[in-house]
């Protein structure tokens, strides 16, 4: 099973990778070490501080076809980042769909503006961080966006509202 994880910054991400590997063994690639690797080795004139969408153009044909050689391999692997487009379902045929799950992590207004310090405080819990500028507005308007982007792609979202004990069973 390939497992593909979405969502706003903040949102767990790579935690939720972490517990998925330790829980069922999964490996798992972050898109953001691919992006920082390919932009450190020159491969691309973009920079971190490029826009997602063209970050996600970028991005999303190589990571896709990591996917397809996973699958194709008959490996489990999950893949987290905010750079996995909602139409992703579009760049596989059916042999692969049925080894592919989508998850959308978002948080709910509420849950951000009560817990917004809390989120800070574990911004750096697996990958160091360095978040100077985060307000809880960006962060609400972040995660409005993701959420409209579930909406208009029939997509459920794992929502992080009261705690934050964000968990799967595959």
């Amino acid at each position: 099973m390939i497992l593909l994880i979405t969502g706003p910054t903040h949102t767990g991400k790579t935690k939720l990778a972490q517990r998925v590997l330790e829980k069922y063994g999964f490996p798992y690639l972050s898109v953001d070490h691919l992006k920082m690797g390919l932009i450190r080795a020159g491969y691309t004139g973009l920079t971190p501080t490029d826009d997602d969408e063209a970050l996600t153009a970028y991005l999303w044909p190589v990571v896709r076809e990591i996917v397809k050689t996973a699958v194709e391999n008959r490996q489990n692997l999950t893949v987290e980042g905010c750079y996995i487009p909602f139409d992703w379902e579009k760049d596989f045929g059916a042999e692969y769909l049925p080894h592919l799950r989508f998850v959308c992590l978002a948080m709910t207004e509420r849950y951000i503006r009560q817990s917004f310090d809390a989120i800070l405080a574990h911004a750096s819990d697996i990958e160091d961080r360095r978040e100077e500028e985060l307000t809880p507005e960006a962060l609400v308007a972040e995660n409005r966006r993701t959420l409209e982007r579930c909406r208009v792609h029939g997509v459920t979202p794992l929502l992080i509202d009261g705690t934050y004990d964000v968990d799967l069973e595959l």
